[in-house]
């Protein structure tokens, strides 16, 4: 990983985490009284907070971090191994049709795909994620 952090990436696996414990939105009266009202802070909304603030991450995050971040995504789903990250990269910056925000953010385990693709690339992703919950670096 020449170009993105290591903390920039565990940035995007905390966010992700908190995104995808999301549930669908209640749309029914009665799911509401099924459901518990202070569950409502899960709610999956269009105009989720913490989507719209990963997709801001991402977006603002240059063509190269956002390539490399594919490309972790695609060891960590095993569409590439380790050893060739360079082509994975490469290929993320060739194949790029839509934002990278949004590519992303339709994948749903992208939290474990990250953090496995981290782990296969010789990376802690614990630490990392450790370091960025605890201290807020970014």
């Amino acid at each position: 990983m020449d170009n993105i952090s290591l903390d920039q990436v565990a940035y995007v696996i905390v966010k992700a985490r908190e995104f995808d414990a999301k549930v669908d939105a209640w749309n029914d009266p009665a799911d509401i009284e099924e459901n518990d009202p202070a569950d409502a802070i899960l709610e999956n909304m269009s105009n989720d907070p913490v989507r719209r603030e990963l997709a801001t991450f991402i977006t603002e995050l240059d063509d190269d971090e956002q390539a490399e971040l594919v490309a972790i995504t695609w060891v960590g789903r095993g569409t590439f191994e380790p050893e060739e990250f360079a082509d994975a990269v490469r290929t993320a910056h060739e194949e790029r049709t839509n934002p990278t925000a949004d590519y992303l953010l339709g994948l749903p385990l992208l939290a474990d795909y990250l953090a496995d693709g981290l782990e296969k690339l010789g990376y802690s992703a614990e630490e990392a994620i450790d370091r960025v919950t605890d201290n807020e670096v970014l």
